[in-house]
């Protein structure tokens, strides 16, 4: 903890500066800040880290350019928003219906639930403003009023990793593993048409570092592409998607690819609002469908049909040669092609998704159905374990489910039934109680049985496997006084049988207790406990059987945002967490970090800059933050061990279109003189990293 009395005084002076009040936020800082407080909601149930946010971003900065015109919108379209809960959304439909439409913004005070909080959480993004842009527009008018987004984005390690030094041919022939065949720079390019909300056409390619480029195995250039053209609001046509795109229905069990929230402080996450069809211009290799989708829709009915196949990673493992079919234990899910092991599982098996969802919706009630199918050309030989046998899938699976939403004043009640043709069944229900808006509850529960097979789910649970498990989830956000506000949820959760990495049925629970204090614009606290008991395997070469034992986790969290006036912004955090596995030691961590952020809408330069302090006592103390980056990239690393970490993201405005940011990260490490193993191993304490993108839009 050497760093911590090291370095306080460098936190005490950043305390210290805040100075007196300026105006008011001007509103695209409002939606920056929006932005990354949705992305860190995500995170709170991201262990890994490594989600991609993308769509998110994605579809909150095209509604800061494209405000959402409250007079011609829809409830579709408001929950894709994500910031409000259907409740109010009803209540707003319902408001419009009776009074008209609205004339100023200012009149969501007089619709039953809209507080001056909930106003300017969605203000960035809404209008009420005539929208000049039509669905029946012409060809060539959609082509002259679009938009166009063209961005190039350049990423390195700056240091020399293992994977990358120099070694001569003999060696290389003798081990062909031994090294990543590409450089070290990592290659980024995107294009992307939309119109209004009813079109958007582009297409996404990408290099990661150690792949090759137009050379080798990769002689077409980029690793990766992807490509899309989505409609929306044409006639009898609600939705048509053709090329790479995601798929959302119900709750998440039947069918659901993509990005879903977990269990946040934020009680409305609770509930899976599913998009349907939707574009994909992400970069996650095995996160998307490629094929096509279309929507109809008829009156108050809607029917979507989607096929989706395309070549995946595999682990091959044998050819039945006179079938001239492949044998394989496991579907690739890195997306890495820089060895030749990785090349050879490159696209060896075909995977093939098709199905169909049918709902019949009104404004306050929504019934479908879901039928979905996963078939892959192989012959699928999984090594299966004892706590996967009952889910471990095949070659060919189905499941059908059956979902609702309904609301009812201040009631929104959800949920979903979901059966595995081969297997069993899971279920998932729960109730939104907004009472008034000082008050709201929410319950949820769960049931997957050990036995049911999801192939594409996200449903809301303890594990992303969604099955073997039990629950109950209980939450509130109450705000007692103007500028108080209590967030806290608790949830019980059983394992019946065994689960990875806990050999034998097992149980625990989560909570999490915020108090967030906001007494003006310019001024954010919050406190935040968050605690997870869960069994878990204790593995000791002295035993001849894994114990499950209690595995804790805690975490407590201090932050503290800041206006110092029309330009800069302060945010401060202090975490510390604690980590205990049966009665072993327990192991603690800290982070404590300071952000600056200057963006002046006089000047075409704008940055934001951290200096964190980190000391954890292992990688399972270790302490995830989100991290300001470039824009459509993220950065939300694990702060383990001992150091400092520091980057410094800028962008600069260089003529109307056109736009500039370098990204430059550096962690130091006070307790190692080598990070990371095997082919990413830096010889020396330093890790650094630099990107760089360019965006023109025309």
């Amino acid at each position: 903890m050497q760093l911590f009395y090291g370095h306080s005084i460098f936190i005490v002076v950043c305390f210290l500066s805040l100075g007196s009040y300026g105006q008011s936020l001007d509103i695209e800082k409002e939606k920056n800040l929006i932005v990354e407080s949705r992305i860190e909601f995500l995170l709170d149930n991201n262990e890994s880290g490594e989600a991609d946010y993308t769509t998110l971003f994605e579809q909150l900065e095209f509604y800061f350019r494209k405000p959402i015109n409250l007079n011609k919108t829809s409830y579709e379209q408001l929950q894709t928003l994500g910031l409000i809960n259907d409740i109010l959304i009803n209540n707003l439909l319902i408001h419009i219906e009776k009074n008209g439409n609205l004339i100023t913004l200012e009149e969501l005070q007089t619709v039953d639930g809209f507080d001056l909080e909930t106003i300017r959480l969605i203000l960035p993004f809404i209008t009420v403003n005539r929208n000049l842009d039509s669905p029946n527009a012409s060809f060539r008018e959609i082509i002259s009023d679009g938009d166009n987004q063209l961005f190039m984005r350049y990423t390195r390690i700056l240091e020399e990793q293992e994977g990358y030094a120099d070694i001569s041919d003999e060696e290389l022939q003798a081990d062909p593993n031994s090294r990543y065949l590409g450089s070290q720079d990592k290659l980024y390019t995107r294009y992307k048409f939309t119109y209004s909300n009813n079109v958007s056409a582009g297409f996404t390619a990408e290099k990661d570092a150690g792949e090759e480029f137009f050379k080798g195995s990769q002689k077409k250039g980029f690793d990766f592409y992807s490509g899309h053209l989505y409609l929306q609001n044409f006639g009898i046509v609600k939705e048509f998607a053709l090329g790479d795109f995601q798929a959302q229905f119900g709750q998440g069990l039947t069918f659901w690819s993509g990005l879903a929230f977990g269990k946040t402080a934020d009680l409305q996450t609770i509930k899976r609002s599913a998009r349907g069809l939707r574009p994909y211009t992400s970069v996650q290799e095995d996160r998307f469908m490629r094929g096509g989708g279309i929507t109809l829709q008829k009156g108050n009915v809607e029917l979507t049909i989607f096929y989706s196949s395309n070549k995946v990673d595999a682990n091959v493992t044998d050819t039945i040669e006179d079938q001239e079919i492949l044998v394989f234990s496991s579907l690739g899910e890195s997306g890495f092609h820089r060895t030749k092991n990785e090349i050879d599982k490159k696209n060896r098996i075909r995977r093939t998704y098709y199905g169909a969802h049918l709902t019949y919706k009104k404004r306050n009630l929504n019934i479908g159905i879901t039928a979905a199918r996963s078939e892959l050309d192989g012959n699928f030989q999984p090594n299966t374990r004892i706590y996967n046998q009952f889910s471990q899938l095949g070659n060919e699976n189905t499941n059908v489910g059956v979902d609702y939403n309904y609301i009812y004043k201040n009631f929104n009640f959800f949920g979903e039934v979901s059966q595995s043709i081969d297997g069993g069944m899971a279920l998932t229900n729960g109730m939104l109680v907004y009472l008034d808006p000082k008050l709201s509850l929410a319950v949820h529960q769960r049931k997957f049985d050990r036995d049911f097979k999801p192939f594409e789910s996200n449903a809301i649970g303890e594990s992303t496997a969604n099955s073997n498990e039990q629950g109950v989830f209980m939450g509130i956000t109450a705000k007692p006084f103007k500028s108080v506000t209590l967030s806290a949820y608790f949830d019980r959760f059983i394992f019946p049988w065994l689960r990875f990495q806990a050999d034998g049925p097992s149980n625990g629970f989560s909570y999490l207790a915020q108090l967030t204090f906001s007494p003006n614009k310019k001024l954010s606290m919050y406190g935040r406990i968050r605690t997870r008991e869960r069994g878990a395997s204790l593995r000791l070469e002295s035993a001849n059987i894994d114990q499950v034992v209690n595995e804790k986790q805690q975490a407590y969290r201090y932050n503290i945002s800041y206006k110092v006036n029309k330009s800069w912004d302060i945010d401060s955090r202090v975490e510390f967490s604690q980590y205990q596995q049966g009665e072993l030691p327990k192991e603690f961590g800290y982070l404590i970090y300071q952000d600056v952020t200057y963006k002046s809408l006089g000047s075409p330069i704008s940055f934001s800059l951290r200096y964190a302090l980190f000391d954890t006592d292992s990688y399972n103390s270790r302490i995830y933050a989100y991290e300001n980056s470039v824009l459509y990239a993220f950065a939300i690393p694990a702060y383990n061990g001992r150091g400092t970490r520091f980057y410094l993201s800028t962008k600069y405005h260089i003529s109307r279109g056109l736009d500039l940011w370098v990204r430059y990260a550096q962690t130091y490490y006070a307790d190692r003189n080598e990070i990371g193993s095997s082919k990413e191993l830096i010889t020396g304490n330093t890790k650094s990293e630099v990107i760089a993108q360019l965006r023109l839009k025309f």
